[in-house]
């Protein structure tokens, strides 16, 4: 068993869905029927994606149940057992309806378990938005924002550029909701995170994509030269952070500093992953169908037509802990803590999911020696 701090050689007894005990040697219940005889093998608590865009030709904001199903069925084949679903830039009425899906699936699971949206756009900043839709990037307004929050019980995380205008008012406003925020796709100061920070911000996604560092701020202002959003990152000990390990995005040294800087407690591996997950190479949409952006599938991995740009992955959550392990070197146990304690505890979720540990659920996965995916429960239920 994969533990938050060491690998235990034991037993794992699961009653009603939780995890009910666990120790050293066959345990004390030895009329209880096994879930599982591992073999050899490694059980690691289900992993958790903070940010998930689609996958197996579905992306979440197409706006359908089926939709989610497909996505939330994908990711759970490879071994993520709860994850948030993640909006892209898009019209308001596109968010709504995400919104919506996103209510209703929390409590009518199918797949992947939904714990609440992470609302993702469309207040970044233009010229940060990456692969997203480029004609629906807006600052937040007020009256739009508050229609939003009228879903506060069905958002988790929302992610805003601090420096567009307005933003403040958008962070206060989802701290007063409950809802946790995160700065991305923005190409802010450093003091202007340190004033994100101020108002409530503590993490920062996908480290090193779609943010500002001192060269590109440079552009602007030739000396001195100013921090940015991957400065402030690292420098400030308040946010947590997220990497995208697939091998594409980052160079081993990028994860490696990344690790070093933010440690296993403050790093979290996610997917970011599109519709063209377990989908032969060629074009995808980005975001919904109906206004989204055209993007490829090539060398495994999301690029824009050009070529010259990433457009978020295409891999599963198996593969970004498989990734990270062997080119990194960092320990299987702090790399299973980065997919699975590290983000349930971002997200306010560790309490329930994230670890082996008494009373939380019994959402598990099984592993061989090469980390390659064996079998995975919800509720201690094979699924």
């Amino acid at each position: 068993m994969i533990l938050p701090g060491r690998l235990l050689d034991g037993f794992l007894l699961v009653r009603d869905g939780r995890i009910a005990d666990f120790g050293p040697g066959s345990g004390p219940h030895r009329t209880t029927r096994l879930v599982h005889d591992l073999n050899g093998h490694y059980l690691a608590p289900g992993f958790v994606d903070l940010h998930v865009h689609g996958g197996c030709g579905a992306d979440l904001m197409d706006g359908t149940d089926e939709a989610f199903r497909v996505v939330c069925n994908a990711h759970l084949r490879h071994g993520t057992t709860s994850l948030l679903p993640t909006s892209t830039v898009a019209r308001h009425e596109q968010i709504v309806r995400f919104l919506e899906m996103c209510r209703r699936f929390r409590t009518h699971r199918d797949g992947a378990r939904v714990w609440g949206a992470h609302f993702y756009g469309p207040y970044f900043a233009a010229e940060a938005r990456g692969c997203h839709p480029g004609a629906s990037v807006r600052p937040p307004k007020e009256i739009e924002f508050q229609e939003y929050l009228q879903f506060a019980d069905a958002i988790r995380i929302a992610t805003v550029a601090p420096e567009i205008p307005h933003a403040e008012a958008f962070v206060r406003a989802c701290i007063l909701n409950n809802i946790r925020c995160n700065a991305g796709h923005t190409h802010a100061t450093f003091d202007q995170m340190a004033a994100a920070i101020r108002w409530g911000v503590r993490h920062v996604d996908h480290l090193f994509c779609a943010m500002s560092d001192r060269a590109k701020l440079r552009q602007s202002q030739t000396y001195p030269m100013r921090g940015g959003v991957l400065e402030a990152t690292l420098y400030f000990d308040e946010l947590t952070t997220e990497v995208i390990a697939d091998g594409k995005h980052l160079t081993p040294e990028l994860l490696r500093l990344a690790y070093k800087i933010k440690g296993p407690d403050r790093l979290a591996l996610v997917t970011d992953c599109n519709r063209a997950l377990d989908m032969p190479d060629g074009e995808y949409i980005f975001g919904p169908i109906d206004g989204g952006e055209c993007i490829l599938k090539r060398d495994g991995v999301g690029i824009m037509p050009d070529g010259q740009s990433l457009a978020s992955s295409v891999m599963g959550m198996d593969h970004m802990v498989r990734t990270f392990h062997l080119l990194t070197g960092v320990s299987l146990v702090e790399t299973i803590r980065m997919a699975t304690l590290t983000p349930a505890r971002i997200a306010g979720l560790d309490g329930e999911i994230g670890s082996l540990d008494t009373g939380k659920r019994a959402d598990l996965v099984v592993l061989d020696r090469n980390l390659d995916l064996i079998d995975v429960y919800l509720d201690g239920q094979k699924a």
